[in-house]
């Protein structure tokens, strides 16, 4: 069947925007980069702390925790500070973005250390917490080889790589990677965070409009997996890793 839907950007319906990563924006984080994703921008900035919290004292283990934010013009319209800091949205994004990277990290590597991923907004146009994921992933990296360089600790943490992409219906039509205007009049997306080994570590799912079949929804799965190779190849392109992760 022919496509109806036709996108602003004139791409593929199973293409995503053109990504990019911006390595080592911050002089002073262990790790930094600007991700996009088409017009969506976000800043991801790495701190190393040398705590963890109370319940982790004396286990020999680290922490990963993410801080997600947008800055108040990053969207159409300002946005209060405060709004955008300590907002319900914030925080849920925020703890979907540390549930990720800590499920891709060996926390015995990095005993007695919290590592903060602060992920902050520079311009919105849909996708903003896969994009902070998938930058996440990488300037968490760049913190982990300094920090090996630095003999702050013996081994790369890294287990495998984690990216995030959304995809849903629009009039019937499935779309990979939607910007703002098409998750705006979206019949269902879903969010998914993959390794690349191809498995899921969340799914976030919402019917806008009528609900989607369990047919529709393999659709999607099989439909973000083929797209994410491009993310995945894109970020150890970033890091200069000439394979893939294990």
């Amino acid at each position: 069947m022919k496509n109806t839907v036709i996108r602003k950007d004139k791409r593929d319906h199973l293409s995503m925007r053109p990504l990019s990563f911006e390595m080592d924006p911050s002089e002073y984080a262990e790790g930094s980069c600007i991700v996009s994703y088409g017009k969506t921008r976000v800043l991801c900035t790495v701190s190393v702390e040398e705590r963890v919290p109370k319940w982790l004292q004396g286990e020999d283990k680290g922490w990963v925790t993410a801080e997600y934010s947008m800055l108040p013009r990053a969207t159409h319209t300002r946005i209060r500070r405060d709004k955008a800091f300590s907002g319900g949205r914030s925080q849920e994004i925020s703890r979907l973005i540390g549930r990720s990277l800590r499920a891709c990290v060996d926390m015995t590597a990095i005993p007695e250390k919290s590592i903060i991923v602060d992920c902050d907004v520079l311009q919105a146009d849909g996708g903003t917490r896969t994009a902070s994921i998938t930058g996440g992933y990488v300037a968490l990296s760049r913190a982990f080889e300094f920090l090996k360089n630095q003999g702050a600790i013996k081994r790369d943490p890294m287990l495998f790589q984690v990216a995030g992409l959304s995809s849903g219906y629009v009039n019937g039509e499935l779309l990979v990677d939607l910007d703002y205007e098409e998750d705006s009049n979206c019949d269902s997306d879903v969010n998914f965070v993959m390794t690349n080994k191809m498995e899921l570590i969340e799914v976030q799912g919402t019917a806008e409009g009528a609900p989607f079949s369990p047919k529709h929804f393999a659709e999607l799965i099989e439909k973000t997996q083929f797209a994410t190779e491009v993310i995945f190849q894109k970020q150890r392109e970033a890091l200069g890793l000439e394979q893939t992760l294990a």
